[in-house]
């Protein structure tokens, strides 16, 4: 099993990055294999929504997000990380999904298949953390990473969404929280 994990946040080491990190301790515990990508360390130039990929299936941009594409089409998962900015998702998660479009054209439009196995075997997981308590403040992020999700050919199994966590690195007083991170890690082989 292959698990691909994309870290949104522009702070490396801050709440999102640090769930993510337990959830690595818990894969490392199974015989699945895993990559971590930290978008904001990428070229990936924004959608201009030119139509271009509904008709070769790729993307006129040769930026970082290219070998992306091929690193989403060979994970069996795939995990998005970001923290919640104004009830979405970071602009540098954003930025990767909508250059997903292309994954949408070829499966949408040219009815190509975009992973080595059917959506049913291919599993979208999003992590996230937000600064309040607010009803709605997940929704956002889980719409756009469930359309994200659909385009990369992956069904949207499960979501870690954390609130609560108003200043960098309050992660780290949550013991349960973190704990819970490793035993999600560790539970991706079975779902």
């Amino acid at each position: 099993m292959k698990i691909l994990l994309l870290h949104g946040s522009a702070r490396k080491q801050g709440n999102t990055a640090l769930l993510l990190n337990d959830i690595i301790q818990g894969i490392q515990q199974t015989s699945a294999s895993w990559e971590y990508i930290h978008l904001p360390e990428l070229d990936i130039h924004p959608c201009i929504g030119c139509g271009a990929c509904e008709k070769q299936g790729f993307c006129v941009f040769n930026d970082d997000m290219q070998p992306l594409y091929e690193k989403i089409a060979n994970a069996d998962s795939i995990i998005i990380g970001s923290p919640i900015y104004f009830y979405a998702l970071t602009a540098q998660t954003k930025a990767f999904i909508d250059r997903c479009q292309a994954l949408w054209s070829r499966k949408y439009i040219l009815k190509q298949q975009i992973g080595k196995n059917n959506k049913s075997s291919r599993h979208g997981y999003l992590v996230s953390v937000a600064a309040t308590h607010g009803k709605r403040i997940f929704e956002g992020a889980r719409l756009s990473a469930r359309y994200a999700f659909d385009a990369m050919d992956c069904s949207y199994t499960d979501d870690f969404l954390i609130p609560g966590m108003d200043h960098v690195n309050a992660i780290k007083a949550s013991t349960d929280t973190r704990i819970q991170a490793v035993s999600f890690g560790r539970q991706l082989m079975d779902r």
